[in-house]
């Protein structure tokens, strides 16, 4: 089973740090977060979406960048991909991404797709994003990086079926899917060999993490209210287990990228306990 790390999971670890981390736990690749660090979260304490030490700057330097490719190869790790926060339609952000993910090796880059909110038709969506990954199919073909579309909740692709429907118009080897089960207990469950029998060439990478559901009453008192919450791999919602058996059943057989947001465990324990806990679940998918 091969496995990678996501490092927005890893916010207080620098990027060597990060990649001895990966080593000790038998993760062999790295998917380095590329977002900046506000000037006004520099003296925070780290967090995964604003004091990030494991980060690309985007306003950074090639030097800067070649960095964290350096980082990777003194832990002989690859650099799996670079993923960004990128708004769709926005040509010129995602062909910088590409130049980054090419200057340091990696294969992957995650477009941006348009969130859903109610104000706009989804169809509507739909079209724009289609007319972008047109123009993000040929930087993919041009500098040899593929482009994934996320499954996200408030997103218009947080299910399987829906990620398909855009992608489906392109070619396979540069426009795929990161399939993410995690994301989908808060909006876009589908049954996960369905899914992934759909996606088919498509599926491209997995994300690994876990959510599961908070039950509390209603403002006026009159009925329940359900929220979705980040949990730790093995006590969320989601049956990783079947998840592996189900992935293996369609033939998958690319990188398993840990993205815990529950906030558990330390940096270091958490990246030791996914290894242990990916490594179990497949070697019970074997034994079947």
């Amino acid at each position: 089973m091969k496995l990678s790390v996501f490092t927005v999971a890893t916010p207080d670890l620098a990027p060597e740090e990060l990649a001895k981390a990966a080593a000790d736990a038998g993760i062999e690749s790295i998917e380095w977060r590329f977002k900046e660090v506000p000037a006004d979260a520099a003296d925070e304490k780290p967090s995964f979406w604003r004091h990030n030490r494991c980060s690309m700057d985007p306003g950074g330097t090639q030097e800067d960048w070649l960095r964290f490719r350096e980082a990777a190869d003194q832990y002989d790790r690859r650099s799996l991909a670079v993923v960004p926060y990128l708004t769709c339609g926005d040509v010129e952000a995602t062909e910088k991404v590409m130049q980054a993910a090419k200057l340091i090796g990696a294969s992957f880059i995650r477009a941006g797709i348009p969130g859903y909110n109610r104000k706009r038709n989804y169809y509507e969506l739909y079209d724009q994003a289609v007319q972008y990954l047109h123009e993000v199919e040929e930087l993919a073909a041009a500098y040899g990086v593929k482009a994934l579309v996320e499954t996200h909740h408030l997103t218009i692709a947080p299910s399987a079926g829906l990620a398909h429907r855009l992608v489906s118009h392109f070619n396979p080897q540069h426009i795929g899917v990161l399939y993410d089960p995690g994301n989908m207990v808060y909006e876009g469950y589908e049954n996960y060999r369905m899914g992934l029998e759909l996606l088919g060439p498509y599926l491209a990478h997995v994300h690994v993490k876990n959510g599961g559901y908070r039950k509390s009453p209603s403002v006026d008192g009159t009925s329940a209210e359900w929220s979705a919450e980040w949990t730790p791999l093995s006590q969320g919602a989601v049956p990783w287990r079947q998840v592996v058996q189900d992935l293996k059943s369609v033939g998958y057989d690319g990188y398993y990228g840990i993205e815990d947001f529950s906030g558990t465990f330390e940096s270091r324990e958490m990246l030791m306990r996914f290894a242990e806990q990916m490594n179990m679940w497949s070697d019970h998918e074997q034994s079947l």
